[in-house]
């Protein structure tokens, strides 16, 4: 096993200051961190150092647009498209609008050589205001890094604006998990091995479901005094 240090590039596409995309791509990159080095849970960390570098598209933005219009990429850029193709792996997270990634997220992606990310490990991610978004996942985010031929590992995490308040115990108890679960993964392509196995969650089957909905039977109506 490789011992030498672990570059993961975080594109972070938050509009906003604080973001709740930001805050996502730090929880994910710090899961990753324990996975590759010491301090995983219950010593699961692998030993590798691990060096994490931000690239925070909001301050890129009119860099960005410069380039859609001249085609020359400015120093700036230029460092960010170099710290994301050069990076040993890259944790991606957009916000969501109108159903699929940011045009700020996009437009990056653009700049991009379609061949720099051949084979390179990537965790994708997405926040929105609603929990019906999160097919951003698999019908926008993972087809343009499959186009790209990057290796997308199985767990996308998307955060719903829920997951980070008090109000749903449900979501907020499964964000972690899920950010847990898409870090081990990014891990072991990384290093090269399989992934630990994560319990699969309680369910209820459907035809269980169903009769549960069935109406009862007037012989099952209680008396009523």
């Amino acid at each position: 096993m490789s011992t030498a240090p672990v570059r993961v590039a975080v594109i972070s596409a938050g509009l906003s200051r604080p973001s709740s995309t930001r805050l996502l791509a730090d929880r994910l990159a710090e899961a990753v961190r324990q996975s590759l080095d010491g301090g995983g849970a219950n010593g699961t960390g692998r030993g590798r150092t691990v060096e994490i570098q931000v690239v925070e598209l909001r301050e890129l933005a009119h860099a960005i647009a410069d380039n859609l219009v001249t085609g020359f990429p400015g120093a700036a850029l230029r460092e960010a498209v170099a710290t994301v193709t050069d990076a040993d792996a890259v944790i991606a997270v957009t916000p969501v609008f109108s159903a699929s990634y940011s045009g700020l997220f996009k437009s990056f992606i653009d700049v991009i050589d379609n061949t720099a990310l051949v084979g390179k490990p990537v965790l994708i991610a997405a926040t929105g205001g609603t929990a019906r978004h999160s097919l951003v996942l698999d019908h926008a985010l993972r087809p343009l890094f499959s186009y790209l031929r990057a290796v997308v590992v199985p767990t996308g995490v998307y955060a719903a604006a829920e997951d980070w308040g008090n109000g749903a115990a449900a979501h907020s108890d499964s964000l972690p998990t899920r950010i847990t679960r898409a870090a081990a993964e990014l891990a072991a392509l990384i290093d090269g091995v399989p992934a630990r196995r994560f319990p699969v969650e309680d369910f209820v089957p459907f035809a269980q479901q169903l009769a549960a909905l069935r109406p009862i039977s007037a012989d099952q109506v209680p008396d009523r005094p």
